[in-house]
C-alpha cells in the first residue's frame, strides 16, 4: 500500500494509452465498453471529463459542487486524438493533486461530500483502471494494470473492503465486474473518502488503511507531526485498523483519526473508535496526544466533536471511556467533554461482561 499522487495518476494514464492504441483504428462507437451502457467512444470521454473534473475543483477549491463545466470534444475528433484528450486531463490531474497543500479539501459526492488530495488522485486512478478495463474487454484487448496501483486504490478509497487474494480481481469484484471466490457478487457499490471532523482550532482526519500501515511501521503517514512522530498509543491503534481492514470488519467512519491544527497543518495526536457500535448502542473512544501538545484544550476539543458526532447518528446511544483510576488529566477532559463517572454496577458490568481492564474507570456520555 502507498500514498496516492500525482505519479499514479500519470502511470494510469499511460497503462490506459499503451492499452488502447492497438484499435484507435476501428469504430468505438459501434463497441458497447464492456458490461456498460456506453460505448467505447463515450466511455473515453466520459474517463477525460471526470480527470478534469477533478482537476478542477481541487484547484477551484469547490465546496458546494463541481466546478460548472463539461469537456466536449471537438466535432471529428478521432480516436487517437481522443486519447490525448486523455492524456493531457490526466496530465492536469496528476499536477493538481502535486500542487495542492495537504490539508486541502474540495467537493466530491462520496460519502461526506469533500476529498483530499490523495482522495482525489485516488478516484482518478479509479477511474482510469476500471474504464480502461471496460474498453478494452469490448474491444478484445488485453489489459491489467499493476498489483500496487490497484492495492493501493483499494485502501485509499474502498476502505470498507476486505482485501482479497490479489488486489486486481478483488478492485474488479468491488465494483461488479467480476467474480472472487468465497465472495458474493456485487450489484452497487460506492468508493468512500474519508470522513473529517471539525473543532474548534482543528481538523480530526479520518486516517486510511494505506496510511494506518505506514504509521504501524514507524511512518508518519502521511502527516507532519508536532514532535517528528506520532505518540505510541496512535501508532498502536493504527496497527488495530490495518487488522480490521485485512479481516473485512473496518467501517472506515468508526476508525482512527489524526488531529490536525489547523493553523499550521501538524498532526498533534489520534482519537478514534475501538470499534463500531455493538447491538446495544455502545461505542467506546480512545485518545492520545503528542507531549508538546498536551495541556492546551485539544484533547477535549477533539473528544467532545467526536463524540457528538457519534451521538448525532441513529446507531449510537452510548460513548464510553476507559480511563486508568490515575490518570487524572485524561479525567478532566473527559469531565470537560461532558463525560460522567460511570456507576459501580456500570463499572462491574463493564469489568465482568466485557472485559475492561483492572485499573481503569469508566465514563459514560449519553445521547
Amino acid at each position: 500500500m502507498r500514498s496516492m499522487n500525482g505519479d499514479d495518476v500519470t502511470e494510469a494514464v499511460a497503462g490506459c494509452l499503451a492499452a488502447l492504441r492497438p484499435a484507435v483504428d476501428r469504430d468505438w462507437t459501434a463497441v458497447p465498453a464492456g458490461g456498460l451502457e456506453w460505448d467505447c467512444r463515450t466511455t473515453a470521454v466520459h474517463v477525460a471529463d471526470d480527470l478534469v473534473a477533478y482537476a478542477s475543483n481541487l484547484v477551484a477549491r469547490a465546496q458546494d459542487g463541481y466546478v460548472p463545466f463539461a469537456l466536449t470534444p471537438d466535432k471529428g475528433t478521432g480516436n487517437a486524438d481522443l486519447l490525448q484528450v486523455v492524456e493531457a486531463t490526466g496530465g492536469l490531474l496528476a499536477a493538481a493533486v502535486d500542487t495542492a497543500p495537504p490539508g486541502v479539501r474540495a467537493y466530491h459526492p462520496y460519502p461526506y461530500g469533500s476529498a483530499d488530495r490523495a482522495g482525489f488522485a485516488a478516484m482518478g486512478v479509479a477511474e482510469v483502471l476500471l474504464h480502461t478495463h471496460d474498453m478494452a474487454r469490448g474491444l478484445g484487448l488485453p489489459y491489467e494494470p499493476s498489483a500496487d496501483l490497484a492495492e493501493s486504490v483499494l485502501a485509499w478509497i474502498f476502505p470498507h473492503v476486505q482485501p482479497g487474494p490479489e488486489p486486481w480481481p478483488t478492485l474488479l469484484w468491488a465494483t461488479g465486474r467480476g467474480e472472487l471466490p468465497g465472495r458474493a457478487p456485487v450489484t452497487e457499490w460506492r468508493w468512500r473518502n474519508n470522513l473529517v471532523v471539525a473543532t474548534e482550532r482543528c481538523t480530526l482526519t479520518g486516517i486510511r488503511p494505506a496510511a494506518a500501515h505506514d504509521l504501524r511501521l514507524g511512518g508518519d503517514g502521511g502527516f507532519d507531526w508536532l514532535g517528528g512522530e506520532p505518540y505510541t498509543g496512535t501508532q498502536q491503534a493504527a496497527g488495530l485498523l490495518v487488522k480490521a481492514y485485512q479481516a473485512g470488519v473496518h467501517r472506515p467512519e468508526f476508525g482512527v483519526f489524526a488531529l490536525v491544527r489547523n493553523e499550521d497543518g501538524r498532526a498533534l495526536g489520534g482519537i478514534g473508535f475501538h470499534g463500531a457500535p455493538d447491538e446495544e448502542g455502545r461505542v467506546e473512544i480512545g485518545y492520545d496526544l503528542v507531549e508538546e501538545a498536551r495541556g492546551q484544550g485539544y484533547a477535549t476539543e477533539a473528544l467532545r466533536a467526536l463524540t457528538e458526532w457519534a451521538l448525532a447518528r441513529e446507531d449510537v446511544d452510548l460513548v464510553l471511556l476507559a480511563i486508568e483510576h490515575g490518570n487524572t488529566a485524561s479525567q478532566r477532559v473527559a469531565a470537560r467533554a461532558g463525560f460522567v463517572r460511570a456507576t459501580v454496577e456500570e463499572e462491574h458490568t463493564a469489568h465482568d461482561e466485557h472485559g475492561m481492564e483492572t485499573g481503569l474507570g469508566l465514563y459514560l456520555r449519553r445521547s
